[in-house]
């Protein structure tokens, strides 16, 4: 939840900050940018940090950084600072979302496993919500700087962890690790893991290029398709409602349909409502196919997270899902900067959300054609 109201803040944020500092689009992708840029090195570095020291503690770090890092960007007056800034907000993030995925599929059994684990996902949306609150009722009133301020705030929920979350069972019964580094890494590409790795790495890199490439930009598209920024804020937090049920649907058929199933078709879902959103001219096009979009896109998200760490075995469980997660972060680097590109150039939305659609379906062949089912299976 902490993680999605800095990511969803930070969409606003620049709609915001565009104007405060005149800033071109080119610029705007680069804020966008340069936090996925952090998100897939803490991907990467905590990843293996908490195959190597648990998962509790790696949870805990990532937290107290992106808060304290965000809490502290309030307070830049240079775009550069700024942008210093958000890498390590990015790098915080970007850690944190595979570490706690690892911790809770190896916290509960397998015939629940996958549904806990897009449950927890869902909190993404009631984050997106909050963001989408603060936006609406503190920066147009008191400002950006104080939104930001507000996400200094999960840095407390840290304290109330330390005391109360208790780590991996697996972890602790695996023991120390036994597998050095390089070990672990070409562990991933070895004959038994090497498809799943390759699954992995396509579909995390398409949806995430299209994720952030859409989503950091929906309260600018609104703008830039003639609506004020206030009412912009008001009609993306009616498209973030729809993540609920996209997620919540997700979740009670990824025990009944299977991982993959859920996970191509709501891509398919997402694929679809992408070149809609881009092609609609009215209001209640906009927000009906963005709605959609949501639904479908969060649902996928959350099927991916419970998919992930079930491909791999305790010793490199978060390391394996850390690089996935790192490859996708890449593609979160390309997808705002393209945007940004592609306006400036005087490129239509239409054609700029087509390309999200077909990274889409890439990601679904990957799925189909290398996935392998894990449902209720025990993790290895």
């Amino acid at each position: 939840m902490f993680d999605a109201m800095d990511v969803g803040i930070l969409s606003f944020v620049i709609a915001a900050i565009a104007i405060d500092w005149n800033l071109t689009s080119t610029q705007a992708g680069w804020i966008g940018s340069v936090n996925s840029i952090g998100m897939a090195v803490g991907a990467f570095g905590f990843g293996l940090l908490a195959d190597r020291i648990g998962r509790k503690t790696v949870f805990m770090l990532t937290i107290v950084l992106f808060s304290i890092a965000s809490g502290l960007s309030a307070f830049s007056m240079t775009l550069t600072a700024f942008l210093i800034l958000r890498f390590f907000v990015g790098a915080g993030l970007g850690g944190e979302l595979p570490v706690a995925s690892t911790l809770v599929s190896e916290s509960v059994p397998a015939n629940e496993r996958g549904r806990v684990v897009v449950l927890l996902e869902s909190f993404w949306a009631a984050g997106w919500l909050i963001a989408a609150l603060i936006a609406y009722f503190v920066i147009p009133s008191y400002g950006w700087r104080i939104a930001l301020i507000i996400t200094a705030l999960p840095a407390f929920y840290a304290l109330y962890l330390r005391r109360n979350l208790p780590d991996s069972p697996k972890f602790v019964e695996d023991g120390k690790p036994k597998q050095s580094m390089v070990s672990k890494l070409t562990s991933l590409w070895s004959k038994k893991y090497i498809k799943r790795t390759l699954m992995l790495w396509i579909v995390w890199f398409m949806v995430v290029f299209s994720y952030y490439g859409m989503f950091l930009w929906l309260p600018s598209v609104m703008v830039l398709k003639g609506f004020v920024m206030i009412k912009s804020f008001q009609y993306v937090l009616i498209m973030t409602l729809a993540q609920l049920p996209g997620y919540f649907s997700a979740a009670w058929l990824i025990e009944r349909a299977g991982r993959k199933f859920v996970l191509a078709t709501y891509l398919l879902g997402t694929a679809t409502s992408a070149f809609l959103f881009g092609n609609a001219e009215t209001l209640s096009m906009l927000i009906l196919y963005g709605s959609l979009l949501s639904f479908f896109n969060l649902g996928a998200w959350g099927a991916l997270y419970a998919y992930s760490p079930e491909q791999y075995p305790t010793a490199i469980r978060a390391t394996g899902s850390g690089m996935a997660a790192a490859v996708g972060r890449v593609g979160g680097i390309f997808g705002p900067l393209l945007v940004g590109v592609l306006l400036a150039r005087g490129f239509e939305f239409g054609f700029i959300f087509s390309i999200f659609s077909v990274a889409i379906v890439i990601a679904v062949f990957a799925v189909v054609f290398l996935g392998t089912e894990t449902k209720q299976l025990e993790l290895e």
